[in-house]
């Protein structure tokens, strides 16, 4: 029996293996091809290609889209949903996301477990639209597993009695990140000195061996997350750099307060004061860290050698 709703619908889907995926999404997909829904689902090409097949001619009713390319950053996802509701306007909306897998490395594996949070916060209003988020629990981790059961609110069609509600929702984007794994070049800047900062990148990312493009794109994200520091951080900031495996990491940190912890993640306005500069970092590095609470605002972004 179809089940009507007229908000967003938060759920998480335990299952094990790429024949429980299968079993578990294939329902879901089934109703809203039945109800005439628009559909997209964001998993990885496998289960993109066993959905497919499972399918049949329905396939060409639901959208989809490679996960490990789109969520390659997960800060990215939630602006790819936000397409997907504009494209569809007066339409009820499904979708099914997978971005936790396993092989995420630990800081990617966070800002997943953040991004899940934040879908509660940046479609509160929207619906109807049901997101249906697939974990395989026979191999994630039970730290991932027991994430999941505190972001989403429904859990295997089952209220979530872990679920952190709204008083606590927010709560990771005040977290602090761990302190650099390495040691780090460091510097302060201020207005007149962002220029010393693009030239401190630039020769970290020679020296850790980015080709010129990658490199490029990292000065351009640091430059903006500093300039951000100058305008809206209390005039002036700190730069750190440090090697972490194989990728370069470069931190901005002020004094300032974000409030709205969905900056960045949706295209910023021609005419908005603010936003532009962290879309910016989302969309050109491998990874960004955003947090800010008390003690300040940090933006971490990582790129790959």
């Amino acid at each position: 029996m179809a089940v009507t709703i007229d908000t967003f619908e938060h759920e998480a889907l335990f299952y094990e293996g790429v024949d429980g995926f299968v079993a578990g999404t294939l329902p879901f997909l089934r109703e809203g091809i039945d109800g005439g829904e628009a559909m997209l689902v964001a998993v990885g090409p496998e289960k993109i290609a066993r959905l497919q097949a499972a399918l049949g001619a329905d396939a060409d009713a639901v959208q989809f889209a490679d996960m490990t390319v789109l969520g390659r950053n997960p800060g990215r996802i939630i602006s790819a949903w936000w397409d997907f509701v504009d494209e569809h306007p007066q339409r009820t909306l499904r979708g099914i996301g997978e971005p936790v897998w396993a092989g995420r490395g630990a800081a990617e594996l966070v800002e997943c477990q953040l991004h899940e949070s934040l879908l509660n916060v940046a479609f509160a209003d929207i619906g109807p639209f049901r997101l249906l988020c697939p974990y395989d629990v026979a191999a994630l981790g039970d730290g991932a597993v027991h994430e999941a059961r505190c972001s989403h609110p429904i859990v295997d069609a089952h209220e979530s009695s872990h679920y952190r509600g709204a008083e606590r929702l927010l709560s990771p984007f005040e977290t602090s990140l761990p302190a650099p794994t390495a040691p780090a070049t460091t510097r302060g800047f201020d207005a007149d000195s962002l220029e010393e900062v693009r030239a401190t990148v630039a020769d970290c990312a020679d020296r850790a061996g980015l080709d010129r493009v990658r490199a490029a794109d990292l000065v351009l994200a640091v430059n903006e997350a500093a300039a951000n520091s100058v305008v809206h951080g209390g005039g002036h900031g700190v730069l750190r750099a440090w090697r972490e495996n194989s990728s370069l990491v470069c931190e901005v940190r002020d004094r300032g307060r974000i409030a709205d912890p969905l900056v960045g993640r949706r295209r910023a306005a021609p005419d908005a004061p603010t936003g532009r500069g962290v879309w910016i970092a989302h969309q050109t590095c491998d990874l960004v860290q955003l947090r800010s609470g008390a003690d300040g605002t940090v933006v971490r972004m990582h790129m790959s050698a």
